[in-house]
């Protein structure tokens, strides 16, 4: 029974970092689409958001076989019931970088002097989506809240790029137009940052049965 259990694990897993990995392609997509002013690739978002819904119902099925069919001990239905919230900022993850696409698919491109700062702001909240999957599949506490406390450099990202687009409507700058359209986009990277956060104290509470501030 344990065998089985744990091959079910291993699974799962498996499906987490398959659809960390969809997470990752969405905002990297969406950045770039950003970045390159491509309407035509924002609008392949949509498919990579539908993939992680897909892969969001196979996790969740496979979490309720587990706990139906295995009977888990503590520290098992921990991991188990911390996936089952995981995918959960996971899905919202993609509906972001949906959220993201769709803004450069009906808008222009990003002025200059912003598409480097938004590049950045992107990779940051990539690396914290791997790294928060990484340390639940490797059960590290410390991968976990190195996760936790990156999230105060991406809040730095936002904070400057508002700071910027006010200066630009106060100078009267052309671009200034797209100011909403660009703080929408920061915002969208800084709720993802704040969902990868979210995956990363369920990891902690998973290994350790503390509760660190999980909403």
């Amino acid at each position: 029974m344990r065998t089985e259990f744990d091959r079910q694990l291993g699974e799962l897993h498996q499906e987490l970092i398959a659809m960390g990995t969809l997470c990752e392609q969405a905002i990297a997509t969406s950045a770039k689409a950003l970045a390159d002013g491509d309407a035509a690739l924002a609008r392949t978002v949509p498919e990579l958001s539908a993939q992680i819904d897909r892969q969001e119902r196979q996790i969740e099925g496979l979490c309720l076989k587990l706990l139906l069919r295995q009977q888990p001990v503590a520290a098992d239905l921990r991991t188990v019931s911390a996936a089952l919230k995981m995918v959960t900022d996971m899905e919202r993850i993609g509906d972001n970088s949906g959220d993201i696409a769709e803004i450069v698919a009906t808008g222009n491109a990003v002025p200059a002097g912003e598409s480097e700062s938004i590049g950045a702001m992107a990779r940051a909240v990539i690396r914290m989506v791997t790294d928060s999957v990484d340390a639940f599949v490797e059960k590290s506490v410390v991968s976990a809240r190195a996760v936790i406390d990156s999230d105060d450099a991406v809040d730095c990202y936002f904070t400057a790029l508002k700071r910027r687009l006010i200066d630009r409507l106060r100078a009267g700058d052309p671009a200034g137009e797209q100011a909403p359209d660009l703080l929408m986009i920061g915002k969208y990277l800084e709720r993802i940052g704040d969902h990868a956060v979210n995956i990363a104290k369920w990891v902690v509470f998973s290994i350790t049965g503390e509760r660190e501030g999980i909403p």
